[in-house]
């Protein structure tokens, strides 16, 4: 008995924060509060919940002209004290400028965040240069509708990708290899564009509505040059080794299913791997399918089964 009372106490004490004050909790009879507290989940609580959010941090990224840039970035680790393995998602990109610059880190307690970090992975969010509190020049621009660049957009992307990667890897508390990426929108582009690059510490690349050049003069489903996306797109798959998720769902009102299906045959003809898969209609636009809510039950368990992949 003396035992279950000095858990309960303990159990009181690390929940005082989160089911009232100390004082509250302990005048609970000691037995009930252990089995009241257990119930609810507080002793679990107690090793670190699932999407804890770390300390602000900044991850340095030199940019083509030598200049250094520190990047936002956040982490969310998982419970426990055995090295995670690092899921890094890279951000979309808004059309407008005072949209980018407005523009906040994802947070630990989203779903995103929180689907990664209850299977054990430690997940790492930044704002590339242009975005949010990072500021700076905005370096993903594409020059332009008539002669759009979207395979130089997505390089400098990748440049903050493969940056931010770095960064995690040498982090305590995670794996030095086997890196996992995540881009959506802009930033799936930019996970393309990585692909392409010497990457020896990511081991998978997740592509969800990956492109550039959508809701061209801002009308949806007008798409920029989408016959340059696809050319760009062959250019990255034939230096592309690494395999990679495709995902993008019928109701994409930025790559509808014929763009992404266009982008998907060049690049694989050029020797890049990649499954393509195409969702029914999500929540009115599948371009928010990483990132809205109860988009994990659509995507989460076709990422699960390729994660498994050896």
């Amino acid at each position: 008995m003396l035992r279950v009372l000095a858990v309960a106490g303990w159990i009181a004490g690390c929940a005082a924060g989160s089911a009232g004050s100390a004082a509250e909790v302990l005048a609970i009879p000691a037995v009930i509060a252990f089995w009241v507290l257990l119930v609810f989940g507080i002793l679990a609580g107690c090793v670190g919940p699932v999407g804890a959010e770390d300390a602000a941090m900044t991850i340095p990224v030199t940019t083509a002209d030598g200049q250094r840039v520190d990047l936002q970035a956040r982490l969310c680790r998982p419970p426990g004290e055995a090295p995670a393995r690092l899921v890094v998602i890279a951000h979309g990109s808004p059309p407008h400028e005072a949209d980018r610059l407005g523009m906040q880190l994802s947070h630990c307690t989203g779903e995103v965040a929180r689907w990664f970090t209850a299977r054990g992975y430690a997940v790492l969010f930044t704002l590339r240069r242009g975005y949010g509190a990072t500021g700076g020049a905005w370096a993903e621009g594409y020059g332009g509708c008539a002669r759009a660049d979207y395979a130089r957009a997505g390089l400098e992307t990748a440049r903050d990708i493969d940056a931010t990667i770095t960064a995690g890897l040498a982090m305590p508390g995670i794996q030095p290899n086997g890196a996992v990426l995540v881009g959506q929108s802009a930033g799936g582009w930019g996970a393309i564009a990585y692909g392409s690059q010497r990457h020896p510490g990511t081991a998978a690349i997740l592509v969800m509505a990956g492109g550039r050049g959508g809701h061209h003069d801002g009308v949806p489903n007008r798409n920029c040059r989408p016959d340059r996306l696809a050319e760009a797109a062959g250019q990255f798959g034939a230096t592309s080794r690494t395999p990679m998720l495709w995902i993008y769902a019928e109701n994409d009102s930025f790559f509808a299913p014929e763009i992404a299906a266009a982008m998907h045959r060049a690049f694989t003809a050029a020797g890049g791997r990649a499954t393509l898969l195409q969702p029914g209609p999500f929540d009115g636009d599948g371009h928010r399918l990483l990132f809205g809510p109860g988009g994990s039950a659509v995507w989460g368990p076709a990422v699960k089964q390729f994660l498994a992949q050896p």
